[in-house]
């Protein structure tokens, strides 16, 4: 038994399908993790220890899937999609890493992030590292496309982190806050991920690919918002309610606040009040989402944007990689079992 299928076992069904999805291009992935380590691999203690800290922290790998099997859709992979994987994987990791230090987050998929073991230096830091280690295996790959991808989608989740911050009044986020946020998190690296896949083997769906990717990331984050209000840790790696415990606003939020009464309305601000918010009122809050329409809602648009994203892939010739692609869009929006 590989160590995907290992981990899925452990997970239970919901990593399962991902490991389904994932079979046209299982070779390739197994290898993706070897060559993030070989990109990062440093001779500073600290770093190693870093590094063997995330090794075992053992993601999803959703994003090399998304790029290897774009890859494959016309069976012309030309070499460099294993490495591109990994540096896809080493950017989103990055990412992680800087968010856990600006939220001051200590736990990630129920295991100590590099914030808590370490320092909220070293975790900066270590961020800086594996972002400047994916741009130099970029460089050493020499071909300007993927470089422009990557580096135009890490700008845009700067960006879209640093308005996130600059937000002061959480409750005053709109929708289209929202869309411009998630876009720039979560959409913009997904959509460069499936564009630069179809770079190494079937540059013809470049554009719909990027389409795909795009519409992709903005379901995804979606779901993974919604079910921060409907799922248990079990199933999210992370506290239900999190967000709200952490005053940030997402869409079934939003999308409930024109909806609520006076009194409802002032229980949402004495939340957003508390510093620490306690279980219960948020459990209150969940519970006026529900009543007002923000979890129905929510569930709504994410479906929208993953039938934008099977629309993208019309013009692609049925394949293995392919059905995996559509596939991956019910795996999206299933998360919930």
């Amino acid at each position: 038994m590989t160590e995907l299928a290992l981990e899925a076992r452990i997970r239970g069904p919901v990593a399962s399908a991902l490991l389904e999805l994932q079979d046209p291009v299982r070779a390739k992935l197994e290898q993706v993790p070897g060559e993030m380590w070989r990109i990062v691999k440093a001779d500073a203690p600290i770093i190693a220890a870093a590094n063997a800290h995330l090794r075992g922290m053992k993601g999803k790998m959703f994003r090399p899937t998304l790029l290897l099997l774009a890859s494959e859709l016309e069976e012309t992979a030309d070499g460099r999609e294993t490495a591109l994987a990994a540096v896809a994987e080493l950017v989103h990791l990055a990412s992680v890493v800087h968010d856990d230090a600006v939220d001051h987050s200590n736990v990630r998929r129920g295991q100590p992030t590099i914030n808590a073991l370490f320092s909220h230096q070293i975790a900066v830091i270590m961020g800086d590292y594996l972002y400047s280690k994916a741009l130099a295996e970029l460089v050493r790959l020499g071909d300007l496309e993927p470089l422009r991808a990557f580096t135009a989608a890490s700008n845009e989740m700067t960006l879209g982190e640093m308005r996130q911050l600059a937000s002061y009044d959480a409750l005053s986020f709109s929708e289209a806050d929202y869309w411009q946020l998630i876009h720039a998190k979560t959409a913009s690296l997904l959509g460069a991920a499936c564009e630069v896949g179809a770079l190494c083997g079937a540059p013809t769906y470049r554009q719909a690919m990027r389409r795909y990717g795009d519409q992709m990331g903005m379901a995804f984050q979606v779901t993974d918002d919604l079910l921060d209000y409907t799922e248990v840790e079990s199933v999210t790696g992370k506290p239900s309610g999190n967000d709200l415990r952490e005053h940030k606003v997402t869409l079934p939020l939003i999308a409930a606040l024109p909806q609520m009464s006076a009194v409802q309305r002032s229980r949402v601000n004495t939340l957003f009040a508390n510093p620490t918010p306690v279980d219960v009122e948020i459990a209150d809050v969940v519970a006026i989402v529900t009543e007002c329409g923000g979890i129905d809602y929510a569930r709504q648009k994410g479906q929208e944007f993953a039938e934008q994203a099977d629309v993208a892939l019309e013009p692609v010739p049925a394949s293995a990689a392919r059905q995996s692609l559509s596939d991956a869009l019910t795996y999206v929006i299933d998360r919930r079992s």
